[in-house]
């Protein structure tokens, strides 16, 4: 894993944006009970976290996405971190609402764009990736091509790379939960136990207690 990579994790723990325990859970809306919670939408409260992200999201797109040429953010958490990976490219940017207004033009993507543009969408959390999935539909429906989706985390969830798969469009994390309870063991933050038992709901969510 990259160093930057290393960091943005760091800080991300240390900062109680992304909290890991062995003795509680946490309910996602999904129903999933889980061990592990992350709040991304306070990096943006962190300026050398946010700066970090955005480095490191802006490297990524380059290395997955040569040809991007518009920056998408998928409302509302993408929308912060898309402007600022767009200003580190010099690329447009445009954001995507959930859906359209109910007033008005209607709008439902913001921004200028154009047939030949090449988007990349950011989203802040991919679980399942229905509704950055969502997003990028809606703008293929406006005739847009969408080259890719990035997050700033994944859980990792086999229903996420299969929902990705079934409409045919690339997913890149940053980071990844496989990463995450890597480095907390590698730096001794999590004993063998925590980890296996982390390791054990990534492989079965659904069923872990």
């Amino acid at each position: 894993m990259e160093k930057l990579e290393t960091k943005i994790l760091d800080q991300l723990v240390e900062n109680d944006i992304v909290q890991l325990h062995s003795d509680q859970t946490f309910q996602f809306a999904s129903g999933i009970h889980s061990p592990i919670y992350t709040d991304l939408r306070l990096t943006v409260s962190y300026p050398d976290l946010r700066s970090n992200i955005a480095d490191a999201l802006a490297q990524l797109i380059k290395a997955q996405y040569p040809d991007v040429t518009v920056i998408g953010g998928v409302a509302t958490a993408g929308i912060p971190h898309a402007a600022l990976v767009a200003d580190r490219l010099n690329l447009p940017m445009v954001y995507v609402r959930s859906k359209p207004k109910d007033h008005g033009t209607g709008k439902q993507i913001e921004g200028k764009i154009s047939q030949q543009d090449q988007v990349v969408l950011i989203d802040d959390l991919i679980s399942t990736g229905g509704s950055v999935i969502k997003a990028a539909q809606a703008v293929q429906r406006e005739g847009y091509k969408v080259v890719g989706v990035v997050s700033i985390f994944s859980y990792g969830f086999p229903d996420a790379s299969q929902n990705f798969k079934d409409v045919q469009i690339s997913f890149t994390p940053l980071l990844t939960y496989a990463q995450l309870i890597q480095q907390l063991l590698d730096t001794d933050a999590i004993t063998q136990d925590q980890y296996s038992k982390f390791n054990q709901w990534h492989q079965d969510p659904w069923n872990w207690k």
